[in-house]
């Protein structure tokens, strides 16, 4: 029996599903490391996620539907070949080209730099966005490693631009703690998540009603996503993070989003299946009220 051949494309789907004219969804792989500071390799999770996600199940028995239905173009990788002030800025103008086609930009990456121009690009669109943070770090460093774009800084670049509202972190510098108290920052450590009926709420209340989601995959325990630069014990789990980004889903809108800090390890191929799994599931609550269902 032959088996179908499946495009390399986010969720291997066929073209009738995968056209830039008719998608709902585009995926833009940005491929960027210049800052990593432990395990080095996050240039290669775009390209990891896209593997992976060929080889999902795109029904989603929790929304019953298929969220592929809505169309998802995946986009040629941005170019990163350039100092990084120059990588920055180029993302930045091309994040407002896509976001002028009216459709969801969901970006790979790469390294959490590159947050920060999607971000300002967003914000052109929404003056009152509030980017949801889902991380192990703070990342509230000024500067680091003599540059203001670290990974480790970009939650610095984010709170220049809109208030910032963090989920899981447990890991920051003295700098870090004592930058939060004059920052729009709200930050919910990891060690206080314990109820989620009731940190979930808490969360969507420092929210405004449009939304930017940045997920640093290492914001998840390591033991459900250890393909990551900078791994801390103690982190969200599969399901709170699903009913978190369910939850904000469906009380605010989320405008835009991008996953981050996957540092694919050879052998290991579940951590990116996981965040693809990850990234369809979000995109299913983003857009739930326009799947077409399909009940079984």
């Amino acid at each position: 029996m032959s088996v179908p051949e499946l495009r390399f494309n986010f969720g291997g789907l066929p073209e009738e599903y995968a056209t830039l004219e008719t998608a709902r969804i585009l995926i833009w792989p940005v491929p960027f490391e210049a800052t990593t500071t432990f395990l080095k390799g996050t240039a290669l999770g775009p390209h990891a996620i896209i593997e992976a996600s060929r080889h999902l199940e795109l029904y989603d028995e929790e929304l019953e539907a298929e969220v592929y239905r809505l169309g998802i173009h995946t986009l040629p990788p941005a170019p990163v070949n350039a100092p990084i002030e120059e990588v920055i800025e180029r993302l930045y103008h091309e994040a407002r080209r896509l976001l002028q086609t009216g459709k969801f930009l969901c970006t790979l990456g790469g390294e959490h730099s590159i947050t920060s121009p999607i971000v300002r690009a967003i914000a052109e669109r929404y003056p009152d966005l509030t980017v949801l943070q889902i991380d192990a770090h703070a990342d509230l460093r000024d500067q680091y490693d003599d540059t203001p774009y670290s990974h480790a800084s970009v939650a610095a670049r984010l709170v220049e631009i809109c208030p910032v509202v963090q989920v899981g972190v447990r890991a920051l510098s003295l700098e870090e703690a004592r930058a939060r108290r004059h920052l729009p920052v709200t930050t919910f450590f990891a060690k206080d998540l314990h109820d989620p009926r009731q940190w979930i709420p808490q969360v969507i209340a420092a929210l405004s009603p449009h939304v930017y989601l940045t997920i640093d995959v290492d914001g998840l325990d390591p033991s459900l996503i250890p393909a990551t630069g900078t791994p801390e014990p103690g982190g969200l789990s599969w399901t709170e993070t699903l009913h978190l980004i369910r939850q904000t889903a469906e009380q605010r809108t989320i405008v835009g989003m991008d996953v981050t800090e996957l540092c694919p390890m050879p052998g290991h191929e579940a951590s990116n299946f996981i965040v693809a799994k990850l990234i369809y599931k979000a995109l299913g609550y983003i857009f739930r009220d326009d799947l077409p269902r399909e009940s079984p």
